[in-house]
């Protein structure tokens, strides 16, 4: 039977409400995902098993009390990013679940009615200590399911195991997080700029602080969707894209520097300072000799060297910075952009087929923009 134009339109509505609300990760970060979290889970587990305090009556060994440990795990190594799954909220919102689940199941001896006051106290508790955590209902629920064993056990069982496992996967998702590439603790935006001065970072004095993206995701009852930081960096990325934008079709190589200043690995750090002061240049590439980029040496670095030697010994390729960004040279400057408005960031080397064709400075960024609207 054909449906009309107005049903056929509401049934795509539902089935669009209805499907995937998130875009599909890449095969790497699903891996990635999948490996960390059963690692986790099963190096708690072993630890349980061997290290903690044994409570033959209630081990955390058992599945009921590893299912809601396996959803913190889920999302600690999973999206590390999230408010959600930031240590604060592990720890104190599986601490104060598990305390209070202990206290419902003492003191309410129906288990239905116990569940679910144990699990709406965890949850006004946790919003009240901002340290949200969806497994935190399910580990009051897990203290309550565990009736006579948990009130045998006491308070002490919400500090060893549960807190004692919340920070071991805490540690764990630290160490694998970093080793593949992602950040975990997440860090909350500063004001400050990268200097350790009062002023506030280069890419957010002219646009909203800390304090202010906090408001904005309050207000849209976002704030245990998107931490500050994810909001400050999609902020910047799109004023970043914007930018570009008004370059038109300007690219790296028409902006870099091609004369450039370059040094062999073994130079040495005398070599190194008389460039410095010859071209007054803030970086230097290093080039292998059959032409292939290798990293940069910053002034920077070469003076702190010299401070912690005392003498100028050493060469270039004890102090050059290997894992520098790099760009190609067809590429848009919204990259370009966002990699100079880190204070860090001083220059872009302009890399093809592992040869550096050109630097971009941040003097290069200026008189191209300079140049955008002059002829605009």
């Amino acid at each position: 039977m054909a449906l009309d134009p107005v049903t056929r339109h509401r049934l795509r509505r539902i089935l669009r409400a209805l499907g995937p609300a998130v875009a599909r990760p890449p095969r790497r970060e699903v891996m990635r995902a999948a490996l960390g979290t059963g690692l986790g889970i099963a190096s708690l587990a072993t630890f349980a098993r061997f290290a903690l305090p044994a409570n033959p009556a209630l081990p955390l060994a058992d599945l009921p009390l590893l299912a809601p440990l396996a959803a913190t795990a889920f999302l600690i190594f999973s999206v590390p990013n999230s408010p959600l799954a930031q240590p604060w909220s592990v720890i104190i919102g599986n601490t104060f679940s598990a305390l209070i689940g202990i206290a419902v199941v003492t003191l309410v001896p129906q288990p239905i009615l116990a569940g679910g006051v144990a699990i709406g106290l965890a949850v006004a508790v946790m919003m009240l200590a901002r340290a949200m955590h969806p497994p935190g209902a399910a580990m009051a629920l897990a203290m309550v399911l565990g009736d006579d064993s948990v009130r045998a056990a006491g308070f002490g069982f919400a500090l060893s195991p549960i807190m004692v496992a919340s920070v071991l996967l805490v540690a764990l998702a630290t160490l694998y997080n970093r080793a593949t590439g992602r950040v975990y603790p997440f860090r909350q935006p500063t004001d400050r700029s990268p200097q350790g001065t009062a002023d506030r970072a280069p890419g957010r004095r002219l646009g909203l602080s800390a304090d202010d993206l906090s408001a904005i995701l309050q207000r849209l009852n976002l704030a245990a969707n998107i931490g500050p930081e994810d909001l400050a960096r999609l902020i910047g990325a799109a004023e970043a894209e914007a930018t570009a934008r008004r370059f038109g079709g300007l690219t790296c190589a028409d902006l870099m520097s091609r004369d450039l200043v370059t040094i062999g690995p073994d130079a040495d750090i005398d070599t190194m300072t008389k460039l410095f002061r010859l071209h007054r240049v803030k970086s230097l590439p290093v080039i292998a000799a059959d032409s292939t980029f290798l990293g940069l040496v910053r002034a920077i670095d070469l003076v702190a060297a010299q401070d912690r030697a005392g003498a100028a010994t050493g060469t270039a390729a004890a102090l050059l910075d290997g894992a520098v960004p790099t760009l190609a040279p067809d590429s848009p400057l919204a990259p370009l952009v966002a990699l100079m408005a880190d204070a860090h960031q001083q220059v872009v080397p302009v890399v093809s087929h592992g040869r550096l064709l050109g630097l971009a400075t941040r003097s290069d960024l200026i008189a191209g923009l300079a140049h955008t609207l002059r002829s605009g």
